[in-house]
């Protein structure tokens, strides 16, 4: 007997837009499928230790940085929860400091996740434009050890209203 293709989901989350319809993709598909979500939130202290040893922030703006990106976090993932919880699923949650793509790909082996969902960016600028998928996300799907969905679905807030 095949196994589900989908029983392990991970969501990477950064509060954008995009990333929310990400989330929310993943809320209605662990409705649906009945497969566990994990959602994590990554602090971006690679750059922000980056951005201090350049000298372009001195320690105290970097610390207060890594702060507030930290407290945006905790508040992105209670409001992802939240969602969660109006339609009935259960989800983890993790907050997680580090460079981006390297914390989400651990994230995804620690979790055995099958999928990670992405949000992804519906504009293409232009047919020479090569940052229609931004950086972190190409190296998460160079690097990933399983699958990598993008979503742009462009109804998946009515579609989240009708799970």
């Amino acid at each position: 007997m095949i196994k589900p293709l989908f029983q392990r989901v991970l969501v990477a989350y950064d509060g954008s837009k995009e990333s929310l319809q990400a989330a929310l993709y993943g809320i209605i598909m662990a409705k649906t499928l009945k497969c566990q979500l994990k959602v994590v939130y990554v602090v971006d202290t690679a750059t922000i230790k980056h951005l201090a040893l350049s000298k372009f922030l001195v320690a105290e703006e970097a610390a207060s940085a890594e702060t507030a990106l930290t407290q945006d976090g905790e508040r992105n993932l209670a409001y992802v929860e939240q969602l969660a919880k109006t339609k009935g699923v259960r989800i983890q949650t993790q907050l997680l400091r580090g460079a981006v793509w390297s914390q989400i790909i651990a994230a995804s082996q620690d979790f055995n996740a099958n999928v990670i969902l992405v949000g992804g960016n519906t504009a293409i600028r232009s047919a020479t434009d090569h940052n229609v998928v931004g950086s972190n996300n190409r190296e998460l799907i160079n690097s990933a050890k399983c699958s990598v969905m993008v979503v742009r679905e462009p109804y998946v807030e009515q579609l989240f209203k009708l799970a």
